[in-house]
């Protein structure tokens, strides 16, 4: 174990008191503290999760419910990825109230729902509302504040961390890795607040970064952008690793009427008021506007914004798209005004990549997100027609205390597309775009089923949606039928102890597109973690046995006894 010394989850109290999810701050530094009195500078445990997003958060409770220890790790101060430090409410099936998702992501959904019957001051018709959106967004049946669904992960976290099986990480970037012999030894993480690094060493490792950043770091093979030769409908006609999903940096506002809160003017303001997006097919005009290109009918489509009503004849109010708080479903004087999560066509950055390009780089690309989304605001501050004939609505407030940062964006981008591991199996058009899934069965599109997977471990149900790409590509938002996680799509080609556990699975640039989104990367995270402590269990020393007809079995029995979905129903 070379000349290291590492904590052992577990260890007696002599080692000092556990890491406390509840308190961030104060855990972060009771853990230091730890570590500091013990001369350590690192950690084993039974299975290391890099990533504290939906995936890393899921595979931790389903390892932990196993019994296993585990040491978490998270790039900024809040768990929860694309739910909490992204900012963006679940986007989410039809049928989700009902099925189609985990037990424990259930668990999730009710209890942000409970978090605000107990602790706001909900009107009596939205606390007696079972489906209680506190938003009313328009694109999702949960939007809500990010901050409240951080405490409910915390709150599902708190016993494991309390009994010293689980240590969370918080503000740790993955920085190198070891590997020999198809095998990860050991991976460092670096304290973005000290500069110190932190080794981790365990029989297995789950990469649930948002990026797939283990993957280089590992030697694991992957993919990035967009492949060729797969056969799918929507594939590129030669390999285009450059061509990826735009990403966002997402903001959240309210509106106080008769106040006064216009931003300075962007660094960046008049390079974004100004330009016209480099697309095919032809975006309708400038972005920062009310036009834009309709995904599924891939027509130019006025849209509308009006932040104190509808406007007649618009039939989509952006204000209302991502709302999360509605002032009407709380008692008067709970909320100044309604609050929206900006995530629109208007901020999705494309003008360059995250991955495959050097790090300077691709910080240049998130500073750049970040004027974009400044931009919009200020053009929605100044310059969007209103329905009265006049400009701007000054009134629109950037809620920097809702998001946690002092910049008023996410604390981290919402991420479309990573790097994807090449897979034992890898999910295709095929297995589950409607247009193929019928001309395969001779069956209607209405009627089409998905493939259906001997080794699942889940399902979810999304349209393929691909965003515009850094590359040039508009829009490709096409039907799927609801479909299986196989887990042959987790388990890498050669890379013996390494799961993905959210978009770094075995999936297309284009079948990506349905399986990224929130309910799917927790069944995917909730399954890694499964395997994991099933490959304990048994002993098991590659993720290749894991493909054992029989341990398969085993593993899908796991899942079902902890509330996991392997079907949908007839």
């Amino acid at each position: 174990m070379n000349r290291r010394h590492f904590i052992k989850l577990g260890a007696s109290a002599s080692a000092g008191a556990p890491l406390l999810a509840l308190a961030p701050t104060s855990a972060r530094a009771a853990e230091e503290r730890r570590a500091a009195r013990a001369g350590k500078s690192g950690f084993t445990a039974d299975v290391a999760i890099i990533g504290g997003g939906l995936g890393g958060i899921a595979a931790a409770l389903s390892a932990l419910k196993s019994g296993l220890k585990v040491v978490l790790t998270e790039e900024t101060d809040w768990i929860g990825g694309q739910l909490t430090s992204q900012a963006v409410p679940p986007d989410e099936h039809r049928w989700i109230e009902s099925h189609g998702c985990t037990k424990s992501y259930r668990r999730l959904r009710n209890g942000i729902r409970d978090y605000y019957r107990r602790n706001y001051p909900l009107t009596d018709a939205a606390k007696a509302r079972a489906n209680l959106n506190p938003g009313t967004g328009a694109v999702s049946a949960l939007c809500h504040e990010p901050r409240v669904a951080l405490a409910v992960l915390e709150e599902m976290l708190a016993p494991h961390v309390s009994g010293g099986r689980l240590i969370i990480l918080r503000e740790h970037k993955p920085f190198s890795a070891v590997a020999e012999a198809d095998r990860v030894k050991q991976v460092t993480v670096r304290n973005l607040r000290t500069g110190k690094d932190v080794s981790l060493e365990a029989p297995w490792f789950i990469d649930a970064t948002e990026l797939g950043d283990l993957l280089p770091m590992t030697g694991t093979e992957f993919v990035i952008g967009a492949e060729a030769g797969t056969g799918e409908l929507h594939a590129a006609t030669k390999p285009r690793p450059a061509n990826q999903q735009s990403f966002v940096s997402c903001f959240i506002i309210d509106h106080v009427p008769g106040e006064e809160h216009v931003i300075d003017t962007p660094r960046d303001w008049a390079f974004w008021k100004n330009h016209v997006p480099n697309l095919t097919p032809a975006w309708p005009g400038r972005l920062l506007d009310l036009t834009y290109f309709h995904p599924q009918r891939r027509v130019p489509v006025a849209l509308g914004f009006n932040p104190e009503g509808d406007t007649p004849g618009v039939p989509l109010n952006l204000w209302r798209y991502r709302r999360i708080a509605a002032k009407a479903n709380f008692q008067p004087g709970t909320y100044p005004g309604d609050a929206s999560l900006i995530n629109w066509p208007q901020n999705d950055y494309m003008l360059g990549n995250l991955v495959g390009v050097s790090e300077t780089e691709a910080q240049k690309h998130v500073d750049g997100a970040k004027q974009l989304s400044l931009s919009l605001l200020y053009w929605l501050q100044t310059e969007v027609a209103r329905p009265d004939g006049g400009k701007g609505w000054p009134g629109l407030r950037l809620r920097k205390d809702l998001v946690g940062t002092d910049d008023g964006l996410a604390k981290s981008i919402y991420v479309r597309e990573a790097r994807r591991i090449k897979a034992r199996f890898t999910v295709l058009e095929q297995h589950v775009g409607l247009a193929m899934r019928a001309k395969e069965t001779g069956l209607k599109e209405a009627e089409a089923k998905a493939a259906e997977f001997a080794d699942t471990v889940g399902i979810g149900s999304y349209p393929i949606d691909l965003h515009p790409s850094s590359t040039g590509d508009n829009y490709i938002d096409f039907g799927t039928a609801p479909f299986q996680i196989p887990l042959g799509a987790l388990l890498p080609v050669r890379m013996k102890n390494l799961i993905p556990a959210c978009k770094n699975i075995g999936t297309t640039h284009v079948t990506n597109g349905c399986y990224r989104l929130h309910p799917v990367e927790w069944n995917i995270g909730e399954a890694a973690g499964a395997a994991v402590a099933l490959a304990a269990r048994k002993k098991l020393g590659s993720s290749e046995a894991l493909a054992n007809k029989e341990t398969v079995g085993e593993l899908q029995a796991d899942l079902v006894t902890l509330g996991v979905e392997l079907r949908w129903p007839a």
